[in-house]
């Protein structure tokens, strides 16, 4: 990890080489994908069946694109008891934390004729991109699936590549199954992004997209944006640790490379007030590093974005993670709560040195769905509010309208909208 004394120059060159990682940056990528969708969108399942065959190997039809029942009881067999169990109980507190979230209708009178409220609607229909490839993610089935449940979606439909044989990873399908997704179909890439938006024969059209995906995944959400909606376009994994001299430095050292092992484009960022605590830190991950099964990714990772900045004291530091504003932030200082009334960019925030970022990965119950890539300072994590829909709700007696209506008239006739002025007028005609 490269360890730099933080000041505005610095600071300023880290921003520009993390924003290089965004998938905005990634163009040359955007013609392929436009081209998977365009065919998607034309030719429905033909085009989404050969793009299967051709990227995952696997010959899928009509006829066995939707998992089955035999398939989701089979999966279960092969999935460790105990494994289970986790996914079970984290379920239950994912579930409880969302249930929080929720939001309802309501309406407000008011004595001279006038109810203003809003109308809460889930959505009808949610698609939920889970990844295949080399890795399982179960994790990611639960946080996509339960808010959407939480928020009373009509129905779920979840889209997985599958191996050659035709099969999707047996955990990802019994976590699917526990999460209450309604129906899983074999399908991934950017096909499946086209399938979700715009409709196929076997897969129906989805109201909104979500879960992570690889480079053509994330552009082919950002390109059918507007025909559906999508949670977000996330970029690489990162996580940032603002410390000071009290930490523990083997701790902090697991947690960097916790994050750097998802991708060679992750990021892990100490900043710290203590240079002892750097130096510490850097040893421990060195020492780390060689023990773990992914050290070649985490190793890559740590030598294109990992780096420990040095702030003269705790305000700089605090500057610096906001500017920053990273997907996961632990804060393991002297006084963390108070430290952590004054961030104001961050996806999610780990208090203290026992929560480690995987908590919140696996099990605490928040959402693991966060902003990446600075947009933690306009983006939220994912949650009920991503799967419902606010309506407005004005009633307005006569009596009630008379009273301001001359206002209105004159509002309209600013904008010059004599219509919007007029439709006002006639209810008091003479």
């Amino acid at each position: 990890m490269k360890t730099v004394k933080l000041t505005e120059e610095t600071k300023k060159h880290l921003l520009e080489d993390l924003l290089k990682r965004s998938p905005n940056n990634y163009g040359e990528y955007t013609a392929q994908v436009q081209e998977i969708l365009d065919e998607v969108k034309e030719k429905k399942d033909q085009a989404l069946f050969a793009y299967t065959k051709k990227f995952d190997g696997a010959d899928i039809s009509a006829d066995n694109i939707l998992v089955s029942e035999e398939e989701i009881e089979e999966a279960y067999t092969q999935v460790d008891q105990k494994l289970l169990d986790v996914i079970r109980k984290a379920k239950v507190n994912i579930e409880d934390y969302h249930q929080k979230q929720k939001q309802y209708s309501w309406f407000d009178s008011q004595p001279e004729g006038i109810i203003l409220g809003q109308k809460i609607t889930p959505l009808e229909r949610a698609g939920v991109y889970v990844p295949g490839g080399k890795a399982v993610y179960p994790s990611s089935v639960l946080m996509n699936v339960i808010p959407a449940k939480v928020a009373g979606v009509s129905e779920i439909i979840m889209t997985t590549p599958p191996g050659r044989d035709g099969k999707v990873y047996p955990v990802t399908l019994a976590a699917a199954k526990e999460a209450g997704v309604d129906k899983i179909y074999k399908a991934g890439g950017a096909q499946a992004i086209g399938a979700l938006a715009y409709g196929t024969e076997s897969i129906p059209k989805v109201d909104k997209i979500v879960g992570p995906g690889n480079i053509y995944v994330a552009l082919a959400k950002k390109a059918v944006y507007g025909h559906v909606s999508i949670d977000s376009i996330a970029g690489p994994s990162e996580i940032l640790v603002l410390a000071d001299e009290t930490a523990n430095p083997r701790f902090i050292a697991a947690d960097l490379l916790s994050q750097a092992e998802h991708d060679e484009m992750a990021s892990a960022i100490l900043v710290t007030t203590s240079e002892q605590l750097a130096k510490k830190v850097s040893e421990e991950v060195e020492r780390l590093v060689s023990q773990l099964s992914r050290k070649e990714i985490i190793q890559k990772s740590l030598d294109h974005y990992g780096y420990i900045l040095l702030a003269e004291h705790m305000e700089e530091a605090i500057d610096a993670v906001n500017a920053i504003a990273s997907e996961h932030l632990e804060i393991v200082t002297k006084d963390p709560f108070m430290v952590m009334t004054r961030i104001r960019n961050a996806g999610a925030i780990f208090i203290g040195e026992y929560s480690s970022e995987p908590l919140g990965d696996y099990f605490a119950g928040p959402n693991h769905v966060l902003p990446t890539n600075g947009t933690a300072k306009f983006f939220s994590a994912l949650s009920v509010d991503d799967f419902i829909k606010k309506s407005s709700i004005i009633s307005y007696s006569r009596e009630a309208l008379e009273t301001i209506h001359q206002d209105i008239i004159q509002f309209a006739e600013s904008e010059q909208l004599t219509a919007h002025a007029n439709s006002i007028r006639v209810r008091f005609e003479k």
